[in-house]
């Protein structure tokens, strides 16, 4: 189903049939993000997690518990745990990027200093590994310790392949599988090891994560060139930091030697004029590199909705399919 013609999107309706667990979840993050002698904490902390994000990653964590069938108190730990490591890793990524714009907001960087991001991210992290040890499960812990650690691996190894245009497409899926697709994958694995689901069952939701976080982060570097509602920063974002997403990789690979010298100049020397976005556009455009990498995200989709063919066949299930189509809605 289009999300664009849908009167209620499919995030939407998750969240509507995980209401009375994301109430609990909300009051958790509350309390836990509080701080009895750093008041700038709770300030930077709501700053970012109140500006209008969709919970995505939380509710697929609650989703994947309550579809395994679990009645326990502890998804709720864990879906707030996943949306502290979120925020953590947004709060460290606007410095990295030097981002002035976030979910269409001031970034706290922007409205506070580098230095209260850093370490407000720093105490979400580490109360994310408190609220993750209070469930008792030893793998949950080591889910989520792995997927904090290949987040950071792979925003590592995004900016060591900025403005490298050997770059290739197999290092790209490397970083969008570490920087994005892990959290999903987390999110959705320890939902059902909370739940003691079969080993398949949980081997599906951490596939379904996987290919959902690589499809949902393609679309994203694709709406970096494009545009569309809501994406909360500027287009061309990317071009301006001499990011090598799938569209660009995919045009140097065709680029004659013209279009080489324009992207040895604008990327990998940084040396960018006005009118040089629409260049780079007109050329992603030429060699057809923005409907190949829709393409691409659709595929990831597809093989998210897949993955969950082991699961049962309910409601809960058909929510998550049509959130695999609403991720790539967004670029239809």
């Amino acid at each position: 189903m289009s999300l664009d013609h849908a009167a209620v999107k499919p995030h939407e309706r998750l969240a509507s049939a995980l209401a009375p667990e994301l109430v609990a979840v909300d009051a958790l993050i509350r309390a836990r993000m509080a701080s009895e002698h750093a008041p700038r904490i709770p300030e930077v902390t709501a700053h970012l997690i109140e500006a209008g994000g969709k919970r995505i990653r939380p509710m697929l964590t609650l989703a994947a518990a309550r579809l395994c069938g679990y009645d326990g108190p502890f998804h709720v730990h864990l879906a707030a745990t996943v949306e502290f490591i979120h925020t953590a890793t947004l709060l460290h990524d606007d410095v990295v990027d030097e981002s002035g714009q976030r979910r269409g907001r001031p970034t706290a960087n922007l409205l506070w200093d580098n230095k209260s991001s850093v370490l407000v991210g720093d105490y979400l992290f580490a109360r994310s590994f408190q609220l993750m040890v209070e469930t008792g499960s030893l793998r949950v812990l080591d889910i989520l310790a792995n997927a904090s650690a290949t987040i950071a691996e792979g925003e590592v190894l995004q900016l060591t392949a900025a403005q490298d245009l050997a770059t290739l497409e197999d290092t790209y899926l490397k970083i969008v599988r570490g920087k994005t697709a892990a959290l999903f994958s987390a999110a959705t694995q320890v939902g059902g090891v909370i739940a003691g689901a079969k080993e398949a069952q949980v081997q599906a939701l951490f596939t379904y994560g996987d290919a959902l976080g690589v499809a949902f982060q393609m679309v994203d570097d694709l709406l970096d060139w494009t545009g569309g509602a809501g994406i909360g920063k500027n287009i061309g974002d990317d071009f301006r930091e001499r990011k090598l997403t799938l569209p660009v990789i995919r045009a140097v690979a065709k680029a004659d030697s013209g279009e080489w010298a324009f992207w040895v100049r604008t990327i990998g020397k940084g040396r960018q004029d006005e009118g040089d976005l629409d260049r780079a556009l007109e050329l992603l455009r030429h060699h057809a590199t923005l409907d190949s990498t829709r393409q691409t995200a659709l595929d990831w989709a597809a093989t998210a909705k897949e993955a969950l063919t082991p699961l049962p066949d309910c409601e809960l299930r058909e929510m998550l399919c049509d959130l695999a189509d609403y991720v790539v809605a967004r670029i239809s």
